[in-house]
């Protein structure tokens, strides 16, 4: 697979703790440079970064993020406040404790509700493959498929575990529609990204993949 089809379809991350501007600016430099298809960062950089980038790369920030309990107004208001201070991509964390009670309407109505104050941003529904049963996971591949939103992605990074092969491979089988696919967390070579692509990833969330092409030559 050709380096550059690769680098179109990383979302270059940065969403540790302790992150500073200067490192989110280092990151937007480098995915102009490269051609990432956004950076995503903490919401607190979403306006600085946006001024900096000036329409030249997508910004993709969090919400709900990373532990997806916060209430569904307030996952709302920070999609809208991401939005007006120029994100254009938004990926959001669900609400885990909802899938293990089994309320799944109630999942499929937190994520349009997300979804109409992105204001027609793409959305991107995080459901933290790694605590999932199997046959949680394919019902959340229904319920976003039957959602307003754009992407099912796998993983914060933060739970202990990020996507794996299987997990791309069960997306693949039992998403609907139009619904996109983003693997996040475990892209540990570029042999993986390659590997999420052909089994079905549209897009990888990833922090080192960029630099391990760069070495590549």
């Amino acid at each position: 697979m050709k380096k550059e089809k690769i680098i179109s379809t990383i979302d270059h991350t940065l969403l540790k703790q302790a992150a500073t501007w200067e490192q989110i600016r280092d990151l937007c430099i480098e995915g102009m440079e490269s051609g990432t298809a956004s950076v995503c960062i903490p919401p607190s950089f979403v306006k600085q970064a946006a001024e900096f980038v000036d329409g030249k790369l997508p910004v993709c920030t969090v919400i709900g993020f990373p532990n997806g309990y916060q209430t569904m107004a307030i996952k709302a208001m920070e999609a809208a406040q991401a939005v007006k201070n120029g994100a254009d991509e938004i990926d959001m964390v669900i609400n885990l404790g909802w899938v293990k009670e089994g309320r799944y309407d109630d999942v499929l109505k937190e994520i349009d509700a997300v979804k109409d104050a992105c204001s027609g941003k793409l959305l991107k529904v995080i459901i933290e493959t790694c605590l999932l049963t199997e046959e949680e996971k394919i019902a959340l591949c229904d319920v976003v498929s039957r959602s307003k939103a754009e992407f099912i992605k796998t993983s914060t990074g933060f739970a202990g575990g990020g996507a794996t092969l299987e997990d791309i491979q069960l997306f693949r089988k039992y998403v609907t529609g139009d619904t996109k696919i983003k693997a996040a967390g475990g892209i540990k070579s570029v042999a993986d990204a390659e590997a999420f692509l052909a089994a079905g990833a549209d897009r990888l969330g990833t922090s080192s993949l960029l630099a391990m092409l760069k070495q590549e030559g």
